[in-house]
């Protein structure tokens, strides 16, 4: 499988190089849970952004602006959605990990053929910078459980705002700065997210 080190990852973002990952990996496997059989995800984590390389994130990959430094653990091995948002994410492995990406480019008329969609692994201790035109969503892993860390702009992911809809991207809108697409074979369709992704649901074996 490509990794993210691969001229194939470029139209969606880079390997985030030049940062010391080592504290924060280490706080994570530490304080957070790796649960076996469902994923769960945390926006924003004080242990986390207490440490000295979130002023480094802040200042430097994200050029002074606002951020947030959470989590994504567990076990996962389908697309099952794909979502973005106004702003970059970094995803830093604690354990390897694929993502599953897509243009968002290619959305036409508000669906997505999943054919479209590509993996790329991302090894043990990298970081994952994924631009705001990158589809992405839980990280995946053919076997086991995961722990990542997840930066995005402060806010991100958490309570949706009240909007009256005037457009069709407002359907899309699951959370704070988060456009979500689902596969009609999943929960999040089941629990109403817009449902938008065609063909496989795409699943790591």
């Amino acid at each position: 499988m490509r990794t993210i080190f691969d001229d194939g990852f470029k139209p969606y973002g880079f390997a985030a190089e030049g940062y010391d990952f080592t504290e924060l990996l280490r706080a994570l496997e530490e304080t957070t849970e790796r649960p076996d059989a469902r994923v769960i995800y945390k926006p924003s984590e004080p242990k986390l952004e207490s440490l000295q390389i979130f002023a480094q994130l802040r200042d430097r990959l994200y050029g002074g602006m606002p951020i947030q430094i959470g989590y994504c653990n567990g076990a996962n091995r389908k697309l099952n959605c794909l979502e973005y948002h106004r702003g970059s994410e970094l995803c830093v492995a604690a354990d390897e990990i694929v993502l599953i990406v897509a243009k968002l480019s290619d959305v036409i008329g508000g669906e997505l053929d999943t054919s479209k969609a590509e993996c790329f692994a991302v090894p043990r201790g990298a970081g994952a910078f994924c631009y705001e035109t990158t589809l992405h969503y839980a990280p995946a892993k053919a076997d086991g459980s995961f722990r990542t860390v997840i930066v995005l702009p402060r806010g991100t992911n958490t309570e949706k705002p009240d909007i009256a809809a005037g457009n069709a991207e407002d359907a899309r809108l699951a959370a704070r700065n988060k456009w979500l697409i689902a596969h009609p074979d999943t929960n999040e369709a089941k629990n109403g997210a817009y449902v938008g992704l065609t063909g496989e649901n795409i699943e790591l074996r």
